[in-house]
Order: C-alpha cells, then structure tokens, then sequence
C-alpha cells in the first residue's frame, strides 16, 4: 500500500537530516541502517520525474538530493526553476515533443514538431541545459527504409538551429513489443543508422535498457558497439518495469561497468515504477546498486 503524503514528507525529511553530507546514501538492509554509504561518484545519477509522481516536485528534489542524485529527467520549461533552486540539473528535458505516437517518422507532423523544437531549443540553450528528448512516433504500416528516410527529412532541418545552441536532440528507443505497439524506433540499429544519415554530433540516441532488453537482449554487447550513438541511459527491472533488484533479470552492476567502460560521461536515469511499499528506500537502492 502506498504511504500516504504525510508519511512521505516525513521521511523525506528526516532522510535529509540524516544524510546531510553531500554524497551520502544510508544502506537499506536491515542489517546496515545505520551505516552510510559513500557514492563512488563514477555515475552521474538522475531519476525520472514522471515515476515518483505521487510526489510534488519539490519533494522529489528533496529526496533526490538526499540519496545523491544530481539530476531529474523528463521535466520542461515551467519547472526549471524548481530544480535550479535546489541545485540539480535537468539531465533531459522535454515539453517539445506532441507525444510518443506522433513524431518525426510521419511527415504530415513535420511542420508542427520543427514549430515546437525551434521555440524550445534556444530555451535549453539559455537555461544552461543540453539534452531535449524526441520520439520517431509510429510505423501506421510504414517500412523501415521509408521510416528512415521520413525522419532525417524531418531532424536534419533542426540540426543547424541545435548545432548554433549546443543543444542534442536524443530520440528515445522504446520496445514496440509490450508497451509501445507500432513504435519505430525500437531497434539500436536502426536508432545508429538514423544518426548515420542525420550526420550531425546534435542527433543521438537514449539507450533504455528496459525497453531494449524487451525488443533485442544483447544489452553489454549493444552499449559496447553503439555507445558513441548514445548520449544518455534509463533503467527499469525486466519484466514489469518495476524496481533493478533481484526480482528481475537484468544484472544492473554489471551493466553499469559496461557503460563505464565506454568512458560515458553522461547521466542514467532510473525509470521504474516502484511497487514496494517504501518507494523512497527503493529509488536510494537502485542508486546504490547503479553506484560501480
């Protein structure tokens, strides 16, 4: 059952008092309570704002500067404020996008998405951001080479106003087989090969090993082939989306030394649903597990 806000805001701030040391994450298991634990600082560590949504944002900034989290992904212009205040970057920001259906793989919606991102990347640039998200949208029964071509008509008009901003547009690969049905850009493949063709260091790609691992496994592997492709990481257990513990079968540690290995500089974001009852407990675990 899920606590209630009061509780949450409780523990919330007694987390805070407790780990006022910048950095420090207190262990979770029973048999550690006590004994904090010390970020190695190799991860650059984020969470998705849209997963802890039963709390306010400034809640979630609380929280996430109390287990040593730097950054919150997916929050747009409006609340950018909110995270300058308490010192955390927007690791990757949207407001831009019509949605996950309607993107660049179809033309007829190009006109409003350059409309949307040539308002919205200047305003990354100002507020000292670099990543906007951007999504493919669905097939509607279109081929891959058709998807393909229809996209880079659509991105390449963006490149010079990205590349004069210092601003990445980061297309999202998400798994067409559970959660996204139709979605084109859900191979890393053909995420690499529209970089390719796109041609420009503003275009990359957001590697999500959840939706990955669902559509094509493989995941070491594919970080250690397409990482000069991929700008940013997400996390979630497989299968349901829920907490990177031992519940599910992907081996967060080591993947995370894989990304490591790459010499990756950027953020990985948690994107699980928590479904345990201490949800606060369960991000500062996924952090620690992540922590390489």
């Amino acid at each position: 059952m899920m606590q209630n806000r009061r509780e949450l805001i409780k523990n919330i701030i007694a987390g805070s008092a407790a780990l006022s040391t910048a950095g420090m994450l207190s262990s979770f298991s029973p048999s550690h309570k006590n004994q904090p634990y010390l970020l190695k600082g190799n991860i650059n560590h984020a969470v998705c704002r849209w997963t802890y949504g039963f709390l306010t944002l400034e809640e979630l900034c609380k929280t996430a500067k109390s287990i040593g989290i730097k950054a919150i992904d997916l929050v747009g212009p409006k609340d950018w404020a909110v995270l300058k205040t308490h010192g955390l970057d927007s690791s990757m920001c949207n407001g831009a996008e019509i949605n996950l259906v309607d993107g660049f793989v179809e033309p007829k919606f190009h006109e409003k998405l350059i409309q949307n991102y040539t308002e919205m990347i200047p305003m990354v640039a100002k507020a000292g951001y670099k990543n906007l998200i951007c999504f493919s949208g669905n097939r509607r029964g279109m081929d891959d080479e058709t998807g393909l071509k229809n996209c880079t008509q659509g991105l390449k008009k963006l490149m010079p106003l990205a590349e004069k901003h210092g601003v990445t547009l980061v297309m999202e690969l998400l798994n067409s087989k559970i959660n996204h049905k139709d979605y084109f850009a859900d191979q890393t493949p053909l995420g690499v090969e529209l970089c390719n063709r796109v041609g420009s260091e503003n275009f990359k790609l957001l590697y999500d090993i959840y939706h990955m691992q669902i559509d094509e496994g493989d995941v070491i592997r594919t970080i250690q082939t397409s990482h000069p492709y991929i700008v940013h990481y997400h996390t979630a257990g497989v299968p349901g989306r829920n907490e990177i513990e031992e519940e599910q079968e992907l081996y967060y540690p080591a993947i995370m030394k894989a990304i490591l290995a790459t010499g990756f500089k950027g953020y990985v974001a948690q994107e699980f649903i928590p479904k345990k009852e201490d949800k606060i407990a369960s991000l500062a675990k996924a952090i620690q597990i992540c922590d390489v």
